[in-house]
């Protein structure tokens, strides 16, 4: 199979450039053409996407060497882009920066090079004029397989701004195909974990967007850029799909028992009744809604090609859980803010337990570790984990390589798998009884929990890396 998708990586100096402002606001232009544009974002980030998704009207993806192997690159782009007219691919950081220690790989140059695609350099020229021209010639030919292909300025200042910088990029060789003042309405706000969601402004996000593919048509010369597309090289190799891969993954070994340590259970929960579903249909409940915005697409996709049906429901605003629920999915996003609305909503709370102390099996990341809390900031949590989690200065943040340390259901114990954290939070304890990951940077140490059907951590995964995952936790659902 030849992938042919025209296709940019955007890329920038350093982080701040302004590189998912021009990213988005390309994405939203090329689509006001009537192109079905597809959005990528280099690396593990929830946020962007979101943005991205507003843009194009198409599931923003993520594209990690690090999470999913480098050999899954350029299926998992494929899958994405699969009848689009143009891909367009946010990068990470600068455009060298990778995982720490680890080279280039999981930068925005080792994808571009893996998709064998064009970069255009995003520079805040802010600060700079004649310089620009060193910096550009610096990042054009630090590696000859990485085609930096053109530049697009931003922050200009003034028309004389403007002229000394493309006076002073004539000489690079490398084409100005954009130049971009500054402008307050494409700002987006951002607190402790980066920019604010797409689902908690809705309305204001649809606005900020609408102003950057403004920006960007004003700027840009769109007509070179998707010139430049058009002449990214053509892959080989098949698209992603999730049917496939979980039909061609190991079967599930037969259940246990026990999964992990079991928890006491509260004498005041009554046993929860096992839902009867047509068919056997197993649903799998995924938290969304303002409190849970973090997941990749390739997991319901997964959990669909398993057997699942996968069912979406807002811890914020739904008092019960789906009707048949039988697993259920809480991934990361940003409970600490809206903790009390999350307290107050008890009904919800206690069917969450319910379900968790009947043995169904729950997959609990970063948010929803907090969520399966005994407390978070004070505030009552589903008490299904005996843990307080609080908000915290500290960052912690990068990739980890894990490895299950028990046996759960998501993974047989000594699977191995790539992670990645990113909170501002604590729980104590750190780990349970039977801890969920075995960590070995920056230091080793287990963490996280494995309880009866629950497996609660504050590592993100990316499941497209190991589709047995999926296989595995659909035929819990079943046996549960």
């Amino acid at each position: 199979m030849v992938i042919s998708v025209p296709r940019l990586v955007l890329a920038a100096p350093s982080s701040g450039s302004g590189k998912t402002t021009v990213a988005t606001g390309l994405m939203a232009a090329f689509a006001s053409r009537g192109l079905a544009v597809s959005p990528h974002k280099v690396g593990p980030d929830y946020i962007d996407p979101g943005y991205h998704a507003l843009a194009t009207g198409r599931v923003g993806r993520n594209l990690d060497a690090y999470l999913c192997g480098t050999e899954l690159i350029a299926p998992l782009f494929a899958h994405g882009a699969r009848g689009c007219d143009l891909a367009v691919v946010e990068g990470v950081m600068g455009l060298y920066d990778g995982a720490a220690g680890e080279g280039e790989l999981a930068s925005t140059a080792q994808v571009a090079k893996l998709l064998r695609a064009p970069v255009v350099l995003v520079v805040d020229a802010s600060s700079q004029s004649r310089s620009v021209a060193a910096l550009v010639h610096g990042f054009a030919s630090w590696d000859p397989e990485v085609r930096v292909s053109g530049v697009i300025l931003n922050k200009v200042g003034s028309s004389r701004h403007e002229e000394m910088l493309r006076k002073a990029l004539d000489e690079s060789g490398v084409p100005v195909l954009g130049c971009l003042r500054r402008a307050a309405q494409v700002d987006t706000p951002a607190r402790h974990l980066g920019l604010v969601p797409v689902a908690e402004r809705r309305s204001d996000a649809v606005d900020a967007v609408g102003a950057m593919a403004e920006q960007v048509r004003r700027g840009c010369d769109l007509d070179a850029l998707y010139a430049l597309a058009r002449g990214a090289g053509e892959l080989s190799g098949a698209a992603w799909d999730a049917a496939e891969v979980v039909a061609s993954s190991p079967p599930p070994p037969l259940p246990v028992p026990s999964l992990g340590a079991a928890a006491p259970r509260p004498p005041h929960r009554p046993e929860r009744p096992r839902p009867q579903t047509p068919d056997g249909l197993r649903v799998v409940a995924v938290a969304g809604g303002a409190a849970f915005t973090f997941s990749y697409a390739e997991h319901a996709e997964l959990l669909t090609a398993a057997g699942a049906e996968v069912v979406t429901f807002d811890p914020l605003r739904d008092e019960q859980l789906p009707d048949g629920t039988r697993g259920l999915v809480i991934g990361g996003g940003f409970p600490e803010v809206y903790a009390p609305e999350l307290s107050a909503n008890e009904p919800l709370r206690k069917a969450v337990a319910e379900l968790a102390f009947g043995g169904a099996p729950v997959a609990a990341e970063c948010a929803g570790l907090l969520y399966l809390s005994r407390e978070l900031d004070g505030q009552p949590m589903c008490g299904v984990l005996d843990v307080s989690a609080r908000m915290s200065e500290r960052l912690t943040l990068g990739y980890r390589d894990a490895v299950a340390v028990s046996d759960s259901a998501l993974a047989v114990a000594g699977t191995r798998m790539r992670g990645h954290e990113f909170h501002r939070t604590v729980v104590e304890p750190g780990a349970g009884a039977a801890p969920a990951w075995g960590v070995r940077a920056p230091e080793r140490r287990v963490e996280g929990f494995v309880q009866q059907g629950v497996h609660a951590s504050y590592l993100h995964t990316h499941w497209a890396s190991q589709p047995g995952v999926a296989r595995r936790f659909v035929e819990r659902c079943r046996t549960s």
